[in-house]
């Protein structure tokens, strides 16, 4: 979804598992209301809310956001026009890629959580 120009202007996303919205704002290029603002209008974009209603975001909703921008900053859709061009293909637009490096990091973390246990 997103053209190779328009994503080396954005700086690499860091291998954690939560990122809070000032985090965000900064890997996409984008302010914290207007994340605010997408969360109530693509109903895809659900992070984790904690204490105090503060929200983390995953590092899928970070690629979705980034598609979400791509859409609307840089192809001139409307967020009526990118809300149904997610929803119409959902796995074109906003299935994350998984490196098997992130998915072997992943196993070793929960074999070592299943041994604190």
């Amino acid at each position: 979804m997103l053209e190779a120009k328009n994503n080396d202007e954005l700086p690499p996303i860091p291998p954690k598992r939560y990122f809070t919205i000032g985090e965000v704002g900064e890997l996409c290029a984008v302010k914290p209301h207007v994340l605010r603002y997408w969360e109530a209008e693509f109903p895809q974009l659900k992070p984790v809310k904690r204490r105090g209603n503060r929200r983390y975001y995953q590092r899928q909703d970070v690629i979705l956001i980034r598609q979400i921008k791509s859409l609307l900053y840089e192809q001139g859709y409307t967020i009526g026009g990118a809300r149904q061009k997610m929803t119409d293909r959902p796995d074109e637009v906003a299935a994350p890629q998984v490196s098997s490096g992130e998915i072997k990091t992943l196993i070793r973390e929960l074999e070592e959580v299943i041994k604190s246990l």
